[in-house]
């Protein structure tokens, strides 16, 4: 029989609202035992059941539901039907169509929590990032080959979600022998990606519409790409007719790869390319110092706020950066800039955008608000799951 973990009296609502987080704040009592990522039966304090939940002891999301039927049963035909459900979603979009890279399961929104995979060709990469996800990764494999057909599965549990779950990170071969280095193949554009290495998967799959977004705008621009990691947005307004490029990254090896991924696309034109390894607060003060402008600016930082609690420090990051970014823009110019923080706000970023305009002492445009693509779903109940919000910002 399930443990029964029982709220605290007024805490339910979140779960009345089907929202799949159980805080540590909102737990009366666990009734039973319980070990990490084993089932228990959710409870309103005076008894009606709300659902079955993962408990995790060790996080203070305490436990995150699977279902809202206290009587569907958490065993391997549950992950069939969840994993089936999710792949079929994104079969089905048009938008997704052709695509080598895409996101079949994205947590919650897939009413799968803590599970993510992503997808690279015949190769399935997966993270398991909470204790019941880690539990059951036989039956998450399983279904995921059923579903999909894979020739090979790696592991890429290594976020810092696990060791928030009290678990150890884990990467390795799940499931045939998965290539270190792939291809991706996006928007006409060949790409490079280290599954083995690289960032999040492999790759920063979210970003695939805005990287078409700054292809169909970069036409006879003069762009700077900040952040640039394997340079996605590089090649991609390299393939749209942009007169110069440069991207800035403090990786070596993220600029390596880019070099690598252009030189896999000989219809680009190399020579408009320039790569700089340089802090890019740094540079943009010497941009700005030296009188340089541009036509197109991506401002795509990695996270600044992990969370709420990193919130104010980020803030001033951001605000810096888009100043400094507004500065460097020239009239008529284009600026992408995005945060992919859960501690920020939509709201909060774009008033932070509106202060950084206002620093620069230029006006500003919104002409278009920026997000992941279809196959990065956000569950209507769980608002938390829009991690990227972007804006497409003009000079007049």
């Amino acid at each position: 029989m399930s443990a029964r973990l029982v709220l605290a009296r007024g805490k339910e609502a979140p779960q009345f609202r089907r929202h799949p987080w159980v805080f540590a704040n909102a737990v009366d009592a666990l009734v039973g035992r319980a070990r990490p990522g084993d089932t228990v039966l959710v409870e309103t304090h005076d008894g009606r059941p709300l659902g079955r939940a993962a408990w995790s002891p060790a996080s203070q999301i305490r436990a995150r539901m699977w279902t809202f039927d206290a009587d569907e049963r958490i065993d391997d035909a549950f992950f069939r039907r969840r994993i089936d459900a999710a792949v079929a979603c994104r079969v089905a979009h048009p938008s997704l169509a052709g695509q080598d890279g895409m996101r079949l399961v994205h947590g919650e929104a897939d009413q799968l929590p803590g599970v993510i995979v992503d997808r690279y060709r015949d190769t399935l990469v997966v993270a398991l990032n909470s204790a019941g996800a880690d539990k059951w990764r036989a039956a998450i494999v399983g279904a995921l080959l059923r579903a999909t057909g894979a020739a090979h599965v790696h592991e890429r549990s290594d976020s810092d979600g696990r060791r928030l779950e009290g678990l150890p990170p884990r990467a390795g071969t799940l499931h045939g022998d998965p290539p270190r280095i792939t291809e991706l193949t996006e928007h006409g554009v060949r790409l490079r990606v280290d599954l083995a290495e690289g960032h999040k998967t492999g790759f920063y799959l979210d970003q695939r519409d805005n990287r078409r977004l700054t292809r169909d705008l970069a036409a006879g621009r003069r762009v700077l790409n900040c952040f640039c990691y394997t340079g996605g947005f590089s090649l991609q307004a390299l393939a749209g007719g942009a007169r110069a490029v440069l991207s800035v990254d403090s990786s070596a090896p993220a600029l390596a790869a880019a070099q690598a991924s252009l030189m896999l696309n000989p219809g680009l034109d190399a020579g408009r390319a320039s790569w700089r390894e340089a802090d890019v607060f740094e540079l943009l003060r010497e941009l700005k110092s030296a009188g340089e402008k541009f036509d197109l600016l991506i401002l795509d930082p990695p996270k600044f706020a992990p969370s709420s609690a990193h919130a104010e420090r980020a803030s001033r990051a951001y605000r810096d950066i888009n100043r400094l970014g507004f500065q460097l823009l020239a009239p008529g110019g284009l600026l992408m800039t995005y945060s992919c923080s859960g501690g920020v706000s939509a709201e909060r970023f774009r008033n932070l955008v509106a202060a950084a305009a206002c620093d620069a002492d230029v006006e500003a445009q919104v002409l278009q608000h920026l997000q992941a693509g279809p196959d990065h779903p956000v569950a209507l109940a769980a608002p938390e799951g829009a991690y990227l919000k972007g804006l497409l910002v003009r000079r007049p």
